[in-house]
């Protein structure tokens, strides 16, 4: 297939099981941060994130994207998928000094870095949704951290469910649209 075929199989596709697993991921450290002290909203936030891609991997198999599935042909955007996967694990480095000085720090980077990885997702499937996103993501993320400062992994958190689940609304419409189209 050319880059353009690949691109158009790749932007027809669902695209909800990793939302999906960050909006669940993000609304255990919501909800765990409740009841826990620094040391364990801290912990709880680097797993949940740090599980999300596993997440959305045993996700996909129900959503009808299977990750894993080894028939599907090769398409170099899942490559770029799995970059941006990748960038967003490496924005880690950015998360932990800061992480290291002010604990409270940890939801305000993790939420903004992680969810660069829409911008690139908005530009191979040609749709606003990576951008709305990743834009309001940043904006409203960083205003929770001001307004709350005393519930900063709460405020933060339920900003990003609130994002995930307009999002995953947005990419299933998208992808129901598509498929009565080509039927």
């Amino acid at each position: 297939m050319t880059l353009d075929e690949q691109r158009r199989e790749f932007a027809n596709r669902r695209l909800i099981a990793t939302p999906i697993a960050g909006l669940i991921a993000w609304l255990i450290v919501g909800v765990g941060s409740l009841f826990l002290g620094p040391v364990g909203k801290s912990w709880l936030l680097f797993g949940a994130t740090g599980s999300i891609v596993y997440l959305g991997i045993m996700i996909s198999k129900f959503t009808g994207e299977n990750f894993t599935d080894k028939t599907k042909p090769k398409n170099e955007f899942d490559q770029l998928f799995y970059y941006s996967v990748a960038m967003a694990v490496l924005v880690y480095a950015i998360a932990i000094p800061f992480f290291l000085i002010d604990y409270t720090s940890l939801p305000l980077t993790v939420g903004i870095l992680t969810g660069l990885m829409w911008l690139p997702i908005s530009w191979i499937i040609k749709h606003w949704i990576g951008l709305v996103h990743g834009v309001l993501r940043t904006a409203l993320v960083t205003l929770a951290w001001f307004m709350f400062p005393e519930h900063r992994f709460i405020a933060v958190s339920a900003v990003i469910v609130v994002l995930y689940v307009f999002a995953i609304t947005v990419l299933e419409l998208r992808w129901r649209k598509l498929q009565q189209a080509q039927t």
